[in-house]
């Protein structure tokens, strides 16, 4: 089959999900104005694969029917793979401004990755992780998946919870595995094809036979009976006078969904986990996919500290404030935002290993302290482009009053010293919406907790780090200093 077109994109998301928002069931993702721009902006990525200046950027040749798949889906050998697929990550998300962060070849990667090393999940169901692969690079899929457990009691293990609301395995038969529960934090599931339900690196489970239903791993259609999807409010401001007025929210909200399982029947081929805790709590660990995934985001990241410096760089134009040297060093703020991003991805290239399945796995210490910077980095953009703009980003009117009944007005005293009215409220407008609207608080907020929770990981990091040779050189230091403080004073031990 190969890469599908935008227009089979979207023709594959009018399949009868069910999906909530506001209180109601929506008909149709494609064309409620709640989640259309999503669906496009999906859509739209997937025709980029078809432009003939593009084709040999974002796909290549399937290694087993010899079509054009993904770029994403590659299972790197070299250090030329990785670098192609973060090429091909880099033009989709410059395509997004690097704003619509859960695109699927977030998923594609850790699929591939899962794939390549399918022995991780025991002998009953590696063939199945490596089939399913395969079906989602030939077929191109949308997918998206679901880590973490509805916050109940969050000083509790999952399995010791007084309230049962977890997903988890309430039984099997021989058609496969029965779910009953919630899970969270489906992003893109609106608009994907597939749901993956798999462990949350930084929620381990206990070493219980309580916690063995809780221990499960598995991808499911998202039209599958039995699933419903709760999304959050939209945020694409419905009510503006324009779609310039946030055009960031009326193309790039992803949706944030909760997952419910209603005794969801989930096909025995379709199973990677099934109440084995110890796979479940080590998956990441014995496949390195932490690495693989922190590559995509990191790069997802580049394109998006490149679009904020470059919205940056115009909106001073516009006044001439960039002539202030307080601002100059703001804005040397956000180029060197860009070149620590750009040199952690080389890096992490340039240190990358085989790993004993069989993938160049890029090095994971340069990734791993960007996952922990950026979100510092996001909402200092934020504060410098608030700062930039001041007073003119509270006051910047709808586009809509360009064409109304005091468009002269309009036009007469809201030009710049570069910019006449027209375009600096179409900027201040793009402004608005990146750094101070309802999108840019979720942006915020995302950056901060989509790789899970940043004080687990912060721990997790500390733990894993090798610290004793630095502790040693500690020491040997002290100790040199000793020996040399001993001998200025003629002292001999």
């Amino acid at each position: 089959m190969g890469v599908r077109t935008g227009a089979e994109v979207l023709a594959g998301l009018r399949d009868g999900r069910a999906i909530y928002t506001d209180g109601e069931r929506v008909e149709d993702v494609t064309s409620d104005p709640r989640f259309s721009g999503g669906a496009h902006t999906v859509a739209s990525l997937y025709d980029l694969q078809h432009a003939p200046e593009l084709v040999d950027v974002l796909t290549y040749r399937s290694p087993a029917s010899d079509d054009r798949v993904g770029l994403s889906f590659i299972e790197p050998k070299t250090n030329d793979d990785l670098l192609r697929r973060r090429t091909m990550v880099k033009r989709w998300h410059d395509h997004t401004l690097g704003m619509f962060g859960r695109a699927s070849d977030f998923l594609n990667v850790l699929i591939s990755t899962f794939a390549s090393c399918a022995d991780a999940f025991g002998s009953q169901y590696s063939a199945n992780v490596r089939r399913y692969y395969e079906i989602a690079r030939e077929r191109d899929l949308v997918s998206t998946h679901s880590l973490t457990n509805p916050q109940v009691d969050r000083t509790r293990n999952v399995a010791l919870q007084a309230k049962d609301l977890a997903a988890k395995a309430i039984g099997d038969n021989d058609k496969g595995i029965v779910i009953r529960g919630a899970r969270m934090l489906a992003t893109l599931a609106a608009y994907s094809d597939e749901l993956l339900v798999m462990p949350a690196p930084s929620y381990p489970l206990a070493a219980t036979d309580e916690a063995r239903p809780f221990a499960i791993g598995f991808a499911i259609p998202v039209a599958t009976e039995g699933i419903k999807l709760i999304c959050r409010p939209s945020v694409a401001h419905l009510g503006a006078g324009s779609s310039l007025d946030y055009p960031l929210s009326a193309r790039y909200d992803e949706t944030d969904c909760m997952v419910i399982f209603d005794k969801v029947l989930v096909p025995w081929e379709r199973v990677f986990i099934y109440r084995d805790v110890e796979i479940f709590n080590n998956l990441y660990h014995r496949t390195g996919a932490v690495a693989p995934l922190a590559h995509q985001f990191v790069t997802k990241n580049l394109a998006k500290a490149e679009f904020m410096m470059a919205l940056a760089f115009a909106l001073v134009r516009t006044t001439k404030v960039d002539e202030f040297q307080h601002i100059q060093g703001a804005l040397a703020e956000l180029i060197n935002h860009t070149e620590v991003i750009r040199s952690c991805l080389i890096a992490s290239e340039t240190q990358a290993t085989m790993s004993p399945y069989g993938i160049m796995l890029p090095a994971n210490g340069p990734l791993a302290a960007m996952r922990f910077m950026f979100p510092q980095m996001f909402q200092r953009a934020c504060e410098i482009i608030q700062i930039m703009g001041a007073g003119g980003l509270m006051m910047v009117p709808s586009f809509s009053e360009l064409g109304g009944p005091l468009a002269t007005d309009v036009e007469t005293y809201y030009q710049a010293a570069n910019a006449d009215a027209r375009t600096r409220i179409k900027l201040f407008r793009l402004a608005y919406d990146a750094v101070l609207s309802s999108f840019s608080g979720r942006q915020q907020l995302y950056e901060r907790y989509f790789a899970g929770d940043p004080v687990r990981g912060a721990g997790t990091l500390y733990h894993a780090f090798d610290k004793e040779p630095h502790v040693k050189r500690i020491s040997e230091l002290l100790e040199r200093f000793e020996r040399e403080a001993d001998a200025d004073n003629g002292i001999q031990r």
